[in-house]
This record gives structure tokens, C-alpha cells and sequence, in this order.
């Protein structure tokens, strides 16, 4: 599967026009401001009805605008065009013309893997960043792991709303109603960390051998630390179900899980530099497309955003000589960079300025 053209309504700074994108890679070479990100973030926009720099769909529109749409057409692929509009506040998705009623319709139509500067959080930043990265992991390829996943935050959302009703003293219902949303919890919460578990050993697997081809440093593995035993996440609900009672939040459970990175079994990320940072950060994504290809038999886009400016020559080359497999990339590149280098015969070149595309 690959895009052959993206066109945009009053998204970010982008001209609202339609692109031909019908090549298996795409560059877009100009300076920071220019909208080069923005193109990536709308073809994004189109595979998951989401931002990669976002949460707030607002902020997709055109300054002074309120609405705004993405819309790309496929090739190779059983639908043939992805439509997603932002109207009055609320955001709908189309394919092949007949509305969805639910995203996740998209995650099997046109995946995508985003190589971006923001993913560093999901080296230095917060444990449920890196959550965040591994949950979608599992959903690219896990349509019963990402069913499962919702369902645990809906039971963990009703549970902490009563939670915070008892701390608050504003609760009139007993105590078996917690009984209850802690069986729920604990089902869907076990199940998650048996996929959890599972997963990130092979995705270590992965992992670990690209970042030693890379860098030259072996021992790098990804490890996963459950909030619960399995056997004894329900004991340890009603245990802890005091404190949880006087916080007026569940304190523990998967969505307190952690992954680490580390290196012969001590915490790599600490010491590391930040170039040893950055490239764990664009291997980590690298894994996740060999993952998903080596689950599902598919090849994702890949939209590479500013990967190769802060790797110096040698790096580049083994960095671009460990890319995944893909159906299609789109680059982005400064002017001054020397992105001819890596030009095809085919490669298909865009100039842009002031959110506009000039071949």
C-alpha cells in the first residue's frame, strides 16, 4: 500500500491543493517553518485520525481557521481513497465515501510508522510515554490486544470516578460496586500483561541487535516491569483498595507498568549521551515497523521527519542500511542538507515553501 496523492483543507499552513505522491520515495527539501512536518502530520492525520505532535485537534487548523480536512488516495489496496474532516469541534472519518464508526477501521487501510524528534520522550520522557509507545506496538498488529486496552481504561475511568467520590466523601454507593470494577480491572488488566510480557521480549529481540549494528553497543535490551503479579492482581486490589480510597485514584495496575531500557541489565538511558538517546529513539521505531511487517506480512509507510541531520556520515549509512522493509518513505530534509546523495532514479523531489509543494 502507498499514497499517491494527499490533498488538504486549511491544514496548518499547508496550500489547500492536491499532491501527487505516487512514488516509493518521497523528499521534501526546505527550510524549518516551511511545512514540511506539517505534509508528514497530514498524511499521518489521514492512517490514524490523530496527530504525532498533538492531542488537540484545534490546532491542526490554519491560524483563524476552525475546520479542516486530509484526505489521501491509495494504491495496492482494497479501499481506494481516506477521507478525515474536523467540523464544528467534532472529527469524522470516511472510507471509500461511507463514514466509520470507529478509528481503529483505519489501523489495517494505510500504517504508518513516524520517525520524528518528539519520540525522544519515549527515551527521556515520562514512564507513560514510553507505555504509550509499546501499547501502540502491540495495537499495529494485536486488534484483540488494542480492544482489551480500551476496555481496561474504561473500567479504570469508572473506577477512579467512584475512587474519587469516597475521598471526597461524595460516594453513596457501597463498596460492591468497587468489588465489581475490581474483577473487571483485574480480567482485562492480566490480559494485558500477558500480551505485555510476550511482546516485549521479541520486541527486545529485535531491538537489541539493530542498536549494536548502529552503534557498536551490545547488551541493549528493553525491559518490562508489571505494576501486578497476575496471579495476584485481584488480592492486590482489595489490599490496597484503602489507599486507593483515601488517594481517589487506582495507584497501581498496567497503566502504572514500566519499560526500561537497559544496557547488561543496569539502566542505560541515565548515562547515555544524547546522540546514544537520539538513536535509541529512531531504532525504537525502526523495531516497530520490523514488528508489525513480521506479525502481519504487511510493509508500512515510513515518514521520516529530520532523521539523518544530527547523525554524522558513518551513522547515516548504517542507520538508512537498517531501515524496514516499506511499500513507501517520505523524508524530510533542509536545503542545505545533502539529500541527493540519497536520491533514486525514481525518487520523487518536492521544494517547500510557505506550505507549498514546487517539484
Amino acid at each position: 500500500m502507498f499514497f499517491t496523492s494527499l490533498r488538504t483543507a486549511a491544514f496548518r499552513n499547508l496550500v489547500d491543493t492536491e499532491i501527487f505522491t505516487g512514488a516509493k520515495d518521497v523528499f521534501l527539501v526546505g527550510e524549518n517553518g516551511q511545512g514540511k512536518t506539517n505534509f508528514l502530520e497530514a498524511l499521518y492525520f489521514c492512517a490514524y485520525a490523530s496527530s504525532f505532535r498533538t492531542d488537540r485537534n484545534s490546532e491542526l487548523a490554519r491560524n483563524g481557521e476552525k475546520d479542516f480536512s486530509a484526505e489521501v488516495k491509495l494504491a495496492q489496496s482494497v479501499n481506494d481513497e481516506i477521507l478525515v474532516k474536523y467540523e464544528n469541534g467534532k472529527k469524522s472519518i470516511f472510507i471509500n465515501g461511507k463514514r466509520a464508526e470507529d478509528r481503529k477501521e483505519l489501523l489495517s487501510i494505510a500504517p504508518s510508522i513516524v520517525f520524528c524528534h518528539e519520540d525522544m520522550e519515549f527515551v527521556s520522557g515520562s514512564p507513560e510515554r514510553r507505555r504509550w509507545f509499546f501499547d501502540q506496538t502491540l495495537s499495529l498488529y494485536d486488534p484483540v490486544y488494542l480492544d482489551c486496552l480500551r476496555r481496561y481504561r474504561s473500567v479504570l475511568k469508572s473506577r477512579n470516578a467512584l475512587l474519587r467520590d469516597f475521598s471526597q466523601g461524595k460516594s453513596n454507593s457501597p463498596e460492591q460496586v468497587l468489588d465489581a470494577l475490581d474483577q473487571q480491572l483485574a480480567e482485562y488488566g492480566i490480559k494485558l500483561m500477558e500480551k505485555r510480557q510476550t511482546a516485549v521480549q521479541d520486541f527486545s529481540g529485535v531491538f537489541g541487535p539493530l542498536y549494536e549494528e548502529v552503534s557498536g553497543i551490545s547488551g541493549i535490551t528493553v525491559q518490562y516491569t508489571q505494576s501486578w503479579k497476575s496471579e495476584d492482581a485481584l488480592s492486590h486490589l482489595r489490599q490496597k483498595r484503602t489507599a486507593d480510597m483515601a488517594a481517589g485514584i487506582s495507584l497501581s495496575g498496567p497503566h502504572r507498568d514500566r519499560y526500561q531500557f537497559a544496557h547488561n541489565g543496569a539502566d542505560f538511558t541515565a548515562k547515555a549521551s544524547t546522540g546514544q538517546r537520539r538513536l535509541l529513539a529512531l531504532l525504537l521505531r525502526a523495531a516497530q515497523a520490523r514488528r508489525f511487517s513480521a506479525m502481519t506480512g504487511l510493509n508500512p509507510v515510513l515518514l521520516l521527519d529530520d532523521v539523518l541531520l544530527e547523525m554524522d556520515g558513518e551513522k547515516r549509512r548504517k542507520f538508512l542500511s537498517v531501515l524496514p522493509s516499506y511499500d513507501q518513505a517520505f523524508y524530510t530534509f533542509l536545503t542545505e542538507e545533502p539529500y541527493q546523495r540519497y536520491r533514486k532514479d525514481d525518487t520523487l523531489v518536492y521544494n517547500v515553501k510557505g506550505g507549498g509543494l514546487m517539484g
